[in-house]
């Protein structure tokens, strides 16, 4: 792997295979007594946030922790950046605590990049969402709830998506986790449509590696997986559909589209959820559903993740099933 993450398009086929199997690996450690490891012990590992997050900045502050690393949550609100400071000196800021690590979310495309690529930070960054580029760890954990759903946790080590049809729908335009979807599962083998309203879908959205379709119920009867994304009104400045309920009608999942699916398939969603726009109560419910895995899921992708870029040549997970005197 490189030094950080910034986009699911750096990650070579190989790059992510050996994520998920890493992933795998963490798993097991949250069926222990004790979650813990002692892998990042003496390791600093900084969140710095500048959007409000609930699952991603406590998922990657529980990966962090349970590899011993030491954590600092650092909020935009209440911080000198609400009074005018500057990326570029808020970074020098971490840099002189000595973090490891800067995993960032940020309001602006791009601000991962640059703060990997100024000479800012001596330590890896991982983006944890930027604007309306890309969330990579989040299309590693669906990837990686993909693989155990459809192919089998033990089964899938070392396995790719190939040949699995994924099926992405709603608010495209804005969404930056459609965006690190489709990198990484084409990069995984598999074939991925996106559904959406015309005016939902991004300019210049045939140079990407997918099919584009306006119709749910034609594409939804084929579909390994079903990720329903959810309208993002707070990045819209203008009426991109009629009304609620004509949006629901035709780009919603209720029990009806639901039962068109294969038997196999499943139904995920990144959250957080507008049930009854983009997904009914009784989809969100069902077993079908992955949400709930997602979040689980998401703590050991970012372990996975945290591990490779900061935990050098030791084996992730010790041999042993119970934990030592040391990773207590």
């Amino acid at each position: 792997m490189k030094r950080h993450l910034i986009s699911a398009a750096d990650l070579t086929r190989d790059d992510a295979v050996l994520i998920l199997d890493t992933a795998e690996e963490m798993a097991r450690v949250a069926d222990r007594p004790i979650k813990k490891l002692p892998t990042l012990r003496g390791r600093t590992v900084v969140n710095l946030f500048f959007e409000d997050s609930t699952r991603t900045r406590i998922s990657f502050e529980a990966a962090a922790k349970r590899l011993s690393a030491d954590v600092i949550n650092f909020s935009a609100k209440g911080s000198s950046v609400s009074k005018g400071e500057s990326l570029k000196d808020t970074a020098l800021t971490l840099e002189a605590m000595g973090a490891d690590a800067v995993v960032i979310r940020h309001h602006d495309s791009g601000a991962p990049h640059r703060l990997a690529t100024s000479g800012w930070i001596g330590g890896s960054v991982v983006n944890a969402g930027d604007g309306t580029h890309e969330h990579p760890t989040q299309a590693l954990l669906d990837a990686f709830t993909m693989r155990r759903r459809l192919v089998g946790a033990d089964a899938g080590i070392g396995q790719d998506l190939a040949g699995r049809r994924i099926t992405i729908v709603g608010d495209i335009l804005h969404s930056r986790v459609a965006r690190s979807n489709v990198h990484l599962l084409t990069t995984l083998g598999a074939e991925v449509t996106l559904v959406a309203p015309p005016t939902l879908v991004p300019f210049g959205v045939e140079r990407w590696p997918c099919e584009v379709s306006y119709d749910l119920d034609s594409v939804v009867a084929k579909s390994d997986a079903v990720m329903m994304l959810r309208v993002q009104r707070e990045r819209m400045n203008a009426a991109f559909f009629p009304t609620e309920r004509e949006y629901a009608r035709r780009y919603g999942l209720d029990g009806e589209r639901m039962a068109r699916m294969p038997e196999h398939a499943i139904v995920m969603h990144p959250g957080p959820m507008n049930r009854g726009m983009e997904i009914t109560a009784e989809v969100a419910d069902s077993p079908r559903c992955t949400a709930v895995e997602q979040v689980a899921n998401g703590v050991s992708i970012r372990m996975a993740v945290l591990y490779l870029l900061l935990g050098g040549n030791e084996p992730a997970v010790t041999a042993t099933s119970t934990p030592t005197e040391e990773s207590k």
